[in-house]
């Protein structure tokens, strides 16, 4: 696998609030953009749980795939982590098979709670999925996993739906664009230059859901380690 994808933020809401939003389904896929919709699978009473996920990536084609995970909702120190494995043999899936966890971890001064994820998968494609996923979907993926953690932050800190969220997000990228063609066709050139780099280095607006805003690597760049509920679910 390639270099494995790492984002943290922090949120200040009850555990509860954020293991539901987080691992039930229907609320999961309202936030996170990497997935359209996901569905658990039956199971046995004491089994890991399936699911079956996709993704939208045309109007009219979405690439589908399954995935095994598992939780542990209450530790001895006052932690929470789910773990899963994915795979998708969709022709039109770069990603063939994955893993990954979710960690949740009260905040030292007890305020809100370290969401963190770490995960990792194989392209397909040889050579070439190689290349395109080191140049445009791996960065592509942290970018949409940092930007959905926000998201829920704003929608567990604030009330903020994701439907709105995204909404702000869009309002706010088209308004910027508009603003630098404008300054671009009418504006003397210094003028021009000064608005285009506001539109592209001013963070965005408090209430719109923003990657910049999540760490993307563990802090002190020390590596976090997998838990070892991972190693005991087997591929999906």
């Amino acid at each position: 696998m390639g270099v494995g994808l790492y984002v943290e933020t922090v949120i200040r809401a009850g555990m509860d609030e954020l293991w539901e939003r987080s691992q039930d389904p229907a609320q999961h896929q309202r936030w996170d953009l990497r997935f359209t919709s996901i569905h658990y699978l039956p199971r046995s009473e004491g089994e890991p749980q399936r699911f079956r996920y996709a993704t939208r990536v045309l109007p009219f084609v979405s690439v589908d795939g399954t995935g095994v995970s598992a939780g542990e909702r209450r530790r001895s120190d006052g932690t929470r982590v789910s773990a899963l494995r994915f795979a998708s043999d969709h022709p039109l899936s770069l990603l063939a098979e994955g893993s990954g966890y979710w960690r949740y971890v009260p905040d030292g001064d007890g305020d809100g709670i370290r969401f963190l994820t770490g995960y990792d998968y194989r392209p397909r494609w040889g050579r070439f999925g190689a290349l395109a996923d080191r140049l445009v979907f791996r960065p592509l993926m942290g970018w949409a996993t940092a930007w959905s953690f926000d998201r829920l932050r704003l929608w567990c800190e604030r009330g903020t739906p994701p439907g709105l969220a995204l909404a702000r997000a869009v309002a706010e990228s088209v308004l910027r664009v508009l603003l630098s063609a404008a300054a671009l066709l009418y504006a003397p050139a210094a003028v021009a230059l000064l608005v285009l780099a506001a539109a592209l280095l001013l963070p965005p607006l408090p209430g719109t859901p923003a990657a910049r805003r999540c760490l993307r690597t563990p802090p002190g760049r020390t590596p976090v380690a997998a838990p070892r509920l991972l190693s005991t679910l087997e591929p999906s």
